[in-house]
C-alpha cells in the first residue's frame, strides 16, 4: 500500500526521509551491531546521539546560553504539573484560556495554588484570540501561562501577551519549529514533540537557568524537579532514547531544509492554499477569525454533521486520513505540520472541490 496523507493532530506525520534514513539504521546505527533502541543511555555512542540532537535544536531556534534544554517525559499534560511544582513560589499565577489544554493546564495549577484566569476566548467556543495587551495583572502572580497554538481550535498567538514583567510559560507542542521564535521572550517555552517534531514519549522544555533550583514546592517527587533534570543532562533515569534519536533527525531535516525561516515561508504557502479555498468555498468553512488563524491546525465545518460525518468518510476512502474534528468541537480538522508536503494540501482541496461539487 502506498503512504497515505496523514492529517491526523498528534501522533502526526513525518518527514518521509527521516523515516527512509531510521529504517536504513535500525538493525546498526553507524557500525555499533545494534539499534538505537537496544543501546544503553550510557554509552559514547548515546551520549554523541542526544548532545548533537540538542546542539542543533539549539542552532535551529537560537537558544540563549542561559536557557537549559531538556528532554523529559510524561507528555505536555505531566507539564502542566510541573510547571507551578517549580515556579509557583508565590503559589499565585495567570492563565489565559484559549482552549482545551490552557483550560487543562489551568486546572492542574489550581491544586498547588491559585490560578487566576486572565482571559478566555471560551465565550465564542474558543475561535479567537482574546485582548491581552492589558490583563489584570497582580504583583504576587509567579508567571503567566498560555497554549500558544490551540490544536483543537485552530488558533494561534500572532503576538506575545503583555505580562507586565511576570515570567511567560508557553506550551508550543503544535507550533513547535514551525516557524522562529525569540527565546528570551519565554521563561519556560516547551512542547510535547508527537505533533511537529517526533514520536510521542518526549516533552521537550527550554527552561531560563535562574528558574531552575532546588526551591520548589513541598512534595515535588525528584523526578519533577527541573534541577534533578539538569543537573544530569536529561539522563537522570533512562530516557526515551529512540525518540530522542528520531527528533535528532527531524532537527537535522529541517536545518536541511533551510532553517526556520525556511519553514515558515512553507507553511505560510501550504496553509493558504487551504485557508483561500475555505474563504471561498460556498460548502465549508473555517472556523476561527481569520487574524488568529494558525498555520499547523485548520478546522472546517459544513454546517451539517451527516454530510460532515460523509466527507470524512469519503476523504479517507481517497487516502486523506485523521480529517476527523475533536470530539468537543466535531467537524474536521486538517492538521499541516511541517513534514506534511504542499502536494497533500493541494490533493486535499481538489478533493474538497470535487465533493463539493457533488454535494451541493
Amino acid at each position: 500500500m502506498s503512504r497515505v496523507y496523514n492529517f491526523s493532530a498528534g501522533p502526526a506525520v513525518l518527514p518521509e526521509e527521516v523515516l527512509k534514513e531510521a529504517a536504513d539504521e535500525m538493525l546498526d546505527y553507524k557500525g555499533s551491531g545494534m539499534s538505537v533502541m537496544e543501546m544503553s543511555h550510557r554509552s559514547k555512542v548515546y551520549d554523541d546521539i542526544i548532545k548533537e540532537a540538542e546542539a542543533d535544536l539549539r542552532e535551529l531556534m537560537n537558544i540563549p546560553d542561559n536557557y537549559k534544554v531538556l528532554f523529559l517525559q510524561g507528555g505536555a499534560s505531566q507539564f502542566f504539573a510541573e510547571v507551578p511544582m517549580n515556579m509557583m513560589k508565590n503559589k499565585k499565577a495567570g492563565y489565559i484560556l484559549t482552549g482545551q489544554w490552557a483550560k487543562k493546564a489551568f486546572q492542574e495549577a489550581k491544586i498547588y495554588g491559585e490560578a487566576v484566569e486572565l482571559a478566555s476566548s471560551a465565550d465564542k467556543t474558543f475561535s479567537y484570540i482574546p485582548d491581552c495587551s492589558d490583563l489584570p495583572i497582580t504583583d504576587d502572580m509567579d508567571y503567566v501561562y498560555i497554549c500558544e497554538n490551540n490544536t483543537i481550535y485552530g488558533t494561534k498567538f500572532k503576538t506575545l501577551p503583555n505580562t507586565k514583567g511576570k515570567d511567560l510559560v508557553s506550551d508550543i507542542s503544535s507550533c513547535f519549529l514551525s516557524e522562529p521564535i525569540d527565546v528570551s521572550k519565554y521563561a519556560v517555552v516547551y512542547g510535547g514533540v508527537q505533533k511537529n517534531v517526533g514520536p510521542a514519549g518526549v516533552v521537550i522544555a527550554i527552561i531560563r537557568e535562574d528558574l531552575i533550583t532546588d526551591d520548589v514546592l513541598p512534595g515535588t517527587p525528584t523526578m519533577l524537579k527541573w534541577k534533578t533534570q539538569a543537573d544530569n543532562d536529561s539522563l537522570y533515569n533512562t530516557p526515551p532514547c529512540y525518540n530522542i534519536y528520531i527528533c535528532g533527525k527531524v532537527f537535522k531535516w529541517i536545518k536541511k531544509m533551510g532553517g526556520l525561516e525556511a519553514m515558515k515561508k512553507h507553511n505560510e504557502a501550504k496553509a493558504k492554499i487551504l485557508y483561500d479555498y475555505l474563504d471561498q468555498s460556498k460548502l465549508f468553512k473555517g472556523t476561527v477569525v481569520k487574524e488568529d488563524r494558525s498555520l499547523m491546525n485548520v478546522p472546517f465545518v459544513t454546517g451539517d454533521a451527516d454530510l460532515d460525518a460523509k466527507f470524512v468518510k469519503e476523504a479517507a476512502a481517497a487516502g486523506f486520513v485523521n480529517l476527523k474534528g475533536h470530539r468537543t468541537v466535531g467537524g474536521m480538522r486538517a492538521s499541516i505540520y511541517n513534514a506534511m508536503p504542499t502536494e497533500g494540501v493541494e490533493k486535499l482541496v481538489a478533493f474538497m472541490k470535487e465533493f463539493e461539487a457533488a454535494n451541493s
